[in-house]
């Protein structure tokens, strides 16, 4: 039986209440008898997740037939020690994931940055991952890998939304409801559970869409998908 193991930062694994990435929800639309593997950290960046040691255990437990779904970039932006170029040591590190996960006979998956809740102006919505995502996209064509464009897909999702309701799916906390946030908080990066399960289903829609990659979901994913919070008339 085949597993689905999961790398990345904060967007995907985030489980302190009332945060949730969405790899914590991604098992609502992966077939009963598939486990999934959230190894995502906090914080990490490709580079400093591999440096720090938390592939390891990813390493060791991928077999045959497995599926490795990695998103990173958030924290490759940062101007500090995670700091990946989107041209160089970004490409580098994503590839060497892609290459472990070959060698165990797994199938690895791309997936861009979710986007971030940047809304200026009467409904546009902020780029803010720069180039990070182009390099994601043209590396996985470059291997014959699948890809989730999770940036895009997310972008439509909020637009079609509008800004009150996408800001739903984020954690927003008011004065005094959190010790941890005595003045309030207003993320525009972080989900909340309903946010969770909305950005996973984009996840399975993306997943959907390659024939390598469909074999892994429920039958009914589509309507767990809208029972979960996606709009009837987003397409999926």
């Amino acid at each position: 039986m085949p597993s689905v193991w999961l790398i990345g930062d904060s967007t995907v694994n985030r489980t302190e209440e009332p945060f949730h990435g969405w790899g914590w929800a991604l098992h609502e639309y992966i077939r009963d008898e598939i486990p999934v593997y959230n190894h995502a950290q906090s914080g990490r960046s490709s580079k400093s997740f591999r440096e720090e040691g938390w592939f390891a255990a990813v390493e060791k437990g991928m077999r045959r037939g497995d599926l490795l779904l990695i998103q990173f970039g958030h924290n490759d932006a940062k101007d500090d020690e995670r700091h990946t170029d989107p041209e160089t040591t970004y490409t580098d590190e994503l590839r060497a994931y892609c290459r472990t996960a070959r060698a165990k006979k797994a199938l690895p998956m791309l997936l861009t940055s979710v986007s971030r809740r940047m809304f200026v102006g009467k409904g546009s919505l902020l780029y803010t991952h720069g180039e990070y995502p182009r390099a994601v996209r043209v590396l996985a064509k470059r291997l014959r890998i699948p890809l989730g464009n999770l940036e895009a897909d997310s972008r439509r999702l909020y637009l079609l939304l509008g800004e009150a309701a996408t800001a739903e799916l984020f954690v927003r906390l008011k004065p005094g409801e959190s010790p941890d946030y005595p003045d309030g908080h207003d993320d525009k990066t972080h989900f909340n559970a309903r946010g969770a399960r909305v950005i996973a289903a984009l996840v399975g829609s993306e997943m959907s869409r390659d024939p390598r990659t469909a074999p892994f979901l429920r039958d009914d994913w589509q309507a767990v998908a809208h029972r979960n919070g996606i709009p009837e008339d987003f397409a999926l």
